[in-house]
């Protein structure tokens, strides 16, 4: 046991917290003692939480969105316009897109981004179910919202040529995503812009 802390237990959920991405351990003690300081209802309630999502959540099996069913309540909602299809990195974009009420299409969650660097090839993302989809004929447009970051281009580079073989429209978020900025982090009227007044995709 590391000699600042008085308990092992303690330490154990601090160590547990900080494998949390964005997490260092000096948040990970604050979290863990607030936990601890709440009453053992409420701490039952956050375990069981993230343990009834992990056992029942499922990937929906259309856009690979975390879905209480096999296809998730955007795939199912007969409202929202299924010839266009947004294609995200996570779904933590998807969250992003969603607040900004701008958009009705559907989505398609990749999984990641092309990174050689991070040893995410094609192989690791979800682009053969992506052009299934496309395959059907029922989608008119793509809309790549993905990171403007040399990974996102990169990923959006490959899909356009992958993709432009098919008699669909290939568009890309408009710049006011600024280069390096993450979606999710985006502010929600920029976001929407961006969607709203995205541009026509076109690689030499």
């Amino acid at each position: 046991m590391s000699k600042e802390f008085s308990s092992k237990l303690l330490e154990n959920s601090v160590n547990q917290f900080a494998k949390l991405p964005g997490i260092g351990k000096k948040t990970a003690l604050r979290l863990v003692l607030d936990l601890y300081n709440r009453s053992e209802e409420e701490v039952n309630n956050f375990v069981n939480a993230i343990s009834e999502l992990k056992a029942n959540a499922h990937r929906c099996k259309v856009c690979n969105n975390i879905s209480d069913d096999e296809v998730c309540n955007i795939c199912s909602d007969s409202k929202r316009n299924h010839s266009i299809i947004c294609v995200v990195e996570n779904i933590k974009d998807i969250i992003a897109i969603e607040r900004t009420m701008q958009y009705n299409g559907v989505y398609h969650v990749l999984g990641g981004l092309i990174s050689p660097l991070e040893g995410i090839s094609v192989e690791n993302l979800s682009f053969d179910k992506l052009e299934d989809r496309v395959k059907e004929g029922k989608i008119k447009e793509l809309i790549l919202a993905l990171n403007t970051t040399v990974e996102g281009d990169t990923t959006s580079f490959y899909l356009y040529r992958r993709m432009s073989r098919y008699d669909i429209e290939i568009s890309t978020i408009a710049r006011g995503v600024g280069f390096g900025d993450e979606i999710e982090y985006t502010d929600e009227m920029t976001l929407g812009k961006a969607i709203e007044n995205r541009v026509k995709m076109e690689v030499n």
